[in-house]
């Protein structure tokens, strides 16, 4: 037995609770961890409040991401006393998660730790970080370079949207916040962004073309901000986007695509191959500022986690929470 958020769905409806889990509920793999740190991020949020149909499968560990160590291994890539973290591959989703304090997985979705990380600050990252990475990744592919002009971050007090906005601004990009938390400009200016915008510039419906600002954007709400953003993103720009915080839809036209030449990228972490996720981690490793990090960061307790989750889908948690499994 160990001690995790477990989710049911029955006649009596859809609970998440803390409890004692059996190890029968963990489906198989070739590895088990033994968790010291998860993580909430927006789709854990609509997990464990049930707000929409993530959870394919019953009983169901939240969690899409956890860092620990091996405790069991039937695969040659890992053994015991290895320091792992996982991202995506559906877990929490179709496979018990990360919001417990054991998970039995595939190895070959474990990445390694990287040395300059310890579990808690590879949770502070989480999917959110390493989502961000992999939206810098794609703009730097493209060819945008620091002087070519401003970087649109959207939803940027959000997780993805804080690491965004630090991991640019330290690779000596202008970054241009979207929030709805005007009241956070402080904060945002402190992790790198050189303006603070209102949201709702973005958030309604726009003309199919607007006025040329933007050398990229990292988009993590979609909708109407996402069609705008692409609006008004310069010649052979860049849009990098990765969220539906706003919602699914994609109320653009193609004109920003074939009058100015831009390009949107999807950015996919859930099934990204290991190699594109090693070489994510690697740069977080190398270009992330710590001191941000722990900035934007907060730590809760395993019992703590389902009232946060609701608090994080209605907008009032701020950058990125660390979940201890063990307290």
């Amino acid at each position: 037995m160990f001690k995790g958020i477990l989710i049911t769905k029955d006649d009596a409806g859809y609970r998440a609770q803390v409890q004692p889990i059996d190890d029968a509920v963990l489906q198989e793999g070739d590895v088990t961890v033994r968790i010291e740190c998860s993580t909430l991020n927006y789709k854990d949020g609509l997990a464990i409040t049930g707000r929409a149909p993530v959870v394919r499968r019953f009983p169901m560990v939240p969690g899409i991401d956890l860092a620990g160590e091996v405790i069991d291994s039937g695969n040659a890539a890992w053994k015991v006393g290895d320091r792992v973290l996982l991202n995506g591959w559906g877990v929490g989703e179709t496979h018990c998660g990360g919001l417990a304090q054991v998970a039995r997985l595939r190895g070959e979705w474990l990445v390694p730790l990287p040395d300059a990380f310890t579990t808690r600050q590879a949770m502070a990252i989480g999917t959110a970080g390493y989502t961000a990475m992999l939206c810098v990744l794609a703009l730097e592919k493209h060819g945008l370079q620091p002087g070519d002009g401003e970087i649109l971050v959207t939803g940027a007090n959000g997780g993805v949207g804080s690491v965004g906005i630090a991991l640019l601004a330290g690779l000596g990009y202008r970054v241009v916040a979207s929030t709805g938390r005007l009241a956070d400009a402080a904060h945002l200016k402190a992790l790198g962004a050189d303006d603070v915008i209102d949201r709702q510039t973005l958030a309604v419906p726009g003309k199919p073309i607007g006025k040329e600002r933007w050398a990229g954007v990292l988009d993590t709400v979609g909708s109407h901000t996402l069609a705008n953003a692409c609006a008004t993103t310069r010649y052979r720009g860049a849009v990098a986007a990765c969220g539906l915080a706003q919602g699914m839809d994609f109320p653009a036209t193609v004109a920003p695509f074939i009058l100015r030449g831009v390009t949107l990228y999807g950015i996919d972490s859930v099934m990204a191959p290991l190699a594109v996720r090693q070489a994510a981690w690697r740069r977080l490793a190398r270009d992330l500022d710590l001191a941000k990090l722990a900035a934007m960061t907060r730590e809760i307790g395993l019992d703590e986690a389902p009232s946060v989750a609701a608090q994080l889908l209605d907008g009032k948690v701020r950058g990125r929470v660390v979940v201890d499994v063990n307290r």
